[in-house]
This record gives structure tokens, C-alpha cells and sequence, in this order.
């Protein structure tokens, strides 16, 4: 499923960020606000398609699929 990576980046990214002293990259720096907002409409929304059994392989409850799909487009 496309999107997936997107998800799993974006778990690792906020994990790496919990660890003092952690540098993580940014997003590309030619991505527009637009292009910004749509991938993460789009992963959201592909986040909640996910069955159990793909959420238990990228290692989130179904409580937090969630949680992230409904925060706004401007929150990372």
C-alpha cells in the first residue's frame, strides 16, 4: 500500500525526536505547503484503511491509527 512508508517515517521520525541529542532531517526543502498538506490528507485517510494486522506491523493500536488521522492537515 502506498502511504505506508509515509506512516512508518513519520512514527520512527517521532520517536527519533523523543531521544535527546537527535538530529533528524527534514522534508524536502521543494515541497510546497500544498504538497504538504495533501500527502498528509492522503496518508491520514490511507492510515485508517489499514486492516489490525497491518497496524500491529508498523506497531500502532487501531486507537492510535485514530488519533493521527483526525489531527488537523497543519499539525505534523
Amino acid at each position: 500500500m502506498s502511504g505506508l512508508s509515509d506512516v512508518r517515517l513519520t512514527l520512527y521520525q517521532q520517536e527519533l525526536l523523543e531521544i535527546p541529542g537527535a538530529r533528524v532531517a527534514s522534508r524536502d526543502p521543494q515541497e510546497s505547503r500544498w504538497q504538504q498538506f495533501w500527502r498528509r490528507v492522503r496518508t491520514r485517510k490511507q492510515l485508517l484503511e489499514l486492516s489490525d494486522a497491518q497496524l500491529r506491523d508498523i506497531g500502532i493500536s487501531r486507537e492510535q491509527a485514530k488519533l493521527e488521522a483526525m489531527r488537523p492537515f497543519w499539525r505534523c
